[in-house]
Formats: structure tokens, sequence, C-alpha cells
């Protein structure tokens, strides 16, 4: 989608935050923090996120979450002149979920009735935004089939193989993440990395963009709701172009200044990691801060590498400019693991990667995300309306699917220097409850030309650039 400049979107359910005081005892690695969790509300002060079952030592057991398809995901076709009410419609959808996950898991919250309202208004919004596409083509009538959630109960106590030397935290932390979300990166697999093959592209080419130390910082989403302030309801981390709002343009992007000391102008960005340690955040009471339920100190990246690699199985080609990818899937939790990619390890244990849970790394060893983006264009769009069909993932051999062609692959490497003792989480959707499963990186390339050149160049000759 390509964005224009308007007013930012007002959701008409806007989240407050409320700090309710749960302490927590985290034992990682034999420290204890008290943690103090957010309740994304809309008015129900005091209210906790988590519905607890009490137990001997009183920590919560489940937590009641808003599982709801994906309208986002299935739309095929949005003609121009739709694309900013879609946009609006895709956020408003959002918003209606958070609020009514919040009424859901408010203790004494009557779940069927909130599931009913919530369909109601889930409907409304999608025959608008059904409206706006059929005036330009074929109105999609099986997105109405979308409005109907469902609740569900969410267990949160501790997995059985999280403990050990190195252990888990040992409460949920209401809104999560749960005991159970973390695991002893000692603990899990190796795996070999794959063989290198004749005829494939071996090089790499390397943008040194920062870190973000210039602070760039915001809760948009210029690929999925352009046109929408606080689009993505969590605060992203931006590297590379200096401009990327929810209203930039592909001509303000190729005009705005970069981190990148290539010369790069591309758009990198993804979910902030917080530290969960109980102390007050500059952003508690702002959007994609605590007014969205994301409580903790934003953790600046130790290191970001931003690589692209090649083909095992063939050359690459350049990619076209503005072309716009997204990696892994901010709601996997509820919907489905179908987009989900992530890849969360240690410094030092790379060859072990964990896919739904935080790594819990032994003293001095940094976390790493590694999020891996696709690798396969269908050589004609630079974005689809559900921002995933116009690219995709090698096949297991290493060859791109029919009618796609190889480009180089990005790689976004980040990695966190945690405070030993202290858990953390990556921002989230509220009734996504900050799983590890739902990380996620964005990417817009604003390469020059020349400079796509030199990477496809550097790329098929095998060479370290």
């Amino acid at each position: 989608m390509t964005p224009t400049k308007r007013q930012g979107h007002k959701r008409r359910l806007p989240l407050k935050a409320r700090v309710v005081a749960a302490a927590a005892a985290l034992l990682l690695g034999g420290g204890g923090t008290a943690v103090i969790a957010a309740n994304a509300s809309a008015g129900s002060a005091g209210k906790p996120s988590a519905r607890a079952s009490d137990g001997a030592a009183g920590a919560a057991r489940t937590a009641t979450t808003i599982a709801c398809p994906d309208v986002g995901d299935r739309l095929r076709e949005v003609p121009d002149p739709a694309r900013q009410k879609v946009s609006e419609g895709l956020a408003e959808l959002d918003a209606q979920v958070a609020r009514a996950y919040e009424l859901a898991a408010a203790s004494g919250g009557d779940g069927r009735a909130v599931l009913g309202e919530l369909k109601e208004q889930r409907s409304a919004t999608i025959g608008r935004m059904a409206d706006a596409i059929g005036e330009r083509s074929a109105r999609p009538s099986d997105l109405t089939e979308l409005s109907g959630c469902t609740s569900r109960q969410v267990r949160t106590e501790a997995a059985a193989d999280s403990g050990g030397e190195v252990r888990s935290p040992g409460k949920a932390m209401p809104g999560g993440p749960a005991p159970a979300d973390f695991a002893d990166i000692r603990k899990a697999p190796a795996r070999p990395r794959p063989a290198a093959r004749s005829g494939g592209s071996t090089g790499t080419f390397t943008s040194s963009c920062g870190r973000n130390e210039n602070g760039h910082f915001n809760s948009d989403n210029v690929i999925v709701t352009p046109g929408v302030s606080n689009g993505a309801h969590h605060t992203h981390d931006y590297v590379g172009n200096l401009s990327t709002t929810a209203f930039s343009s592909n001509a303000s992007l190729a005009a705005a200044g970069t981190t990148c000391t290539n010369g790069d102008l591309s758009t990198h960005y993804w979910p902030v990691l917080r530290l969960l340690d109980g102390k007050a955040a500059p952003d508690a009471n702002k959007p994609g801060g605590g007014h969205d339920g994301n409580m903790g100190k934003v953790l600046r990246p130790a290191s970001v590498t931003l690589q692209f690699r090649g083909s095992p199985a063939s050359k690459v080609t350049a990619m076209p400019r503005f072309l716009r990818i997204i990696t892994g899937d901010a709601k996997a939790f509820t919907s489905g693991t179908g987009n989900a990619n992530a890849s969360w390890s240690c410094v030092g244990f790379e060859d072990r990667q964990l896919k739904d849970k935080y790594p819990i790394c032994p003293d001095g060893a940094d976390v790493v995300r590694t999020l891996a983006f696709q690798n396969c264009w269908d050589g004609r769009s630079t974005d689809s309306a559900n921002h995933r069909t116009h690219v995709a993932f090698a096949r297991a051999d290493g060859s791109c699917p029919r009618g796609f062609r190889a480009v180089p692959q990005l790689v976004q490497r980040i990695t966190y220097d945690v405070p030993a003792g202290t858990a953390f989480a990556v921002d989230s959707f509220p009734e996504q409850l900050h799983k590890p499963v739902t990380d996620h990186g964005d990417f817009i390339n604003v390469m020059p030309d020349a400079l796509m050149a030199k990477a496809v160049g550097c790329v098929n000759r095998g060479q370290r650039c």
C-alpha cells in the first residue's frame, strides 16, 4: 500500500494503561526481581488481564484471551481508492479485539456477552471495508464470515523442562509472558547448518545502519496500516530510513536521510524488547507503551546486523525498489503459526533456535533475535493486499516456488544485553500475551538501484561485502 498524508486515525475504543501491582518473584539465574505488569484497560481500573486460579503459592494458572480470524491476512485485492478505508478498518478491528480481551479477562466478566458485542462491532467494520473494496472491484462477501471470535483459557504455569540450574520466571505476569514462555537455551537441540550446493549464490552483503542510537520509535505500521497513527498498538524500533512513520510514501522515503553508512535508504523495523524489572518506562501512559499494555523499559539493541544472503539453489536477481516484506506474524498466538517465523537464541548458541520460547541465556551471553525474510519474489508486485502473497520462502531444496524468482534474503540479527536474573518480553497486541512466537520484522527496500546491483553482484560472486 502507498499511503497518502492525512490526519491520524482516532480509534473508537482507545485503550488506557492501568498498572496492576502484580509482584512476581523472577528466579532467572537465582536472582529475584519484582515485576509490575500492565493491564490494557479502557476504564476498568484494577482488574487484572489474567484470571487467576489460586494455588498454594497464589500463582496465576490460566489467562483468558480472545482469538479472532485475521481479516488482513484474507485480503486478496484492495483497489487504490479503498486502501485508506481498509487500513482504518484493520486498525479499528485491532482496537475492538483489545477492548474485548480486557473485558473477557476481567474477573466477573460475562464472556458470552463480550463475544456477542465484539461480533457485532467486527461485522459492521468488516462490512464497511468490503463496501469500500466493492466500489471499485468485486465485493469480498467472504470477509463477513470472519466477524466471529472465541475466548480461550491459556495455561500459564512453568513448563516441566524450563527449570533446572537456570530457571524460568516463577510466576506469570498479568498480560504475559508466562513462566512456560522461557526455556534454557542449553537444552534446545542443535541443528547443523545446511551444506552449500553447486550453482548457488554464497556471498553476502551487509548494510551497517547502527542500533537506533537516534531513538527512532513509534507505534505505527506503514506497511499494514498506512495513514493510521498507532496502527501497530505496540512500539517499533527503527534503523535505516530516518523518516518512517504511518504517513510515509515512496517519495518521502526516497527523499529522507538514513542511519546506514553505505547510503541505503531502506526502512527496517521490529517490535521493541522490554525489560520486566518493575521500573516505570517513559512511555507508560503513551500509545504503543502502557496505553496498549506494553510495560517496562525498552532495551536498546547491543548490536544490529542487516545481512543479505544468497540462494543455495541459484543466483539471485535484484529486488525492486520499494518492495515491502513482512516476516513472522504479530498475531501468531491466536491466529495460528502458519505465518510465524520467530527465532530466539543466545550468542554462542545460535545453532540452537527457539521458535515459541524466550531463551534463558548463560551468564554473559546476549539474547539474539533472528528474523529471516522471504527470499523469493513474484517478479511483478512490490506489495500485495495481505502483504504476503507477492513473496515466498524457498522450498526445502532451496528453489523458489513456480512463478517466483530468487532475490537476496534479508536477515535481521538483533542482540540484547539482558541483565542476569531479569525477565523480558517483546511488545505485542494485548490479546497476544507477549508470546515469543509473535515476533516479526518489517522491511521496505529503498536501496538506490546502483547499491542493489552491488549487493546482487557480491552475493552471486560469493563475496563478503
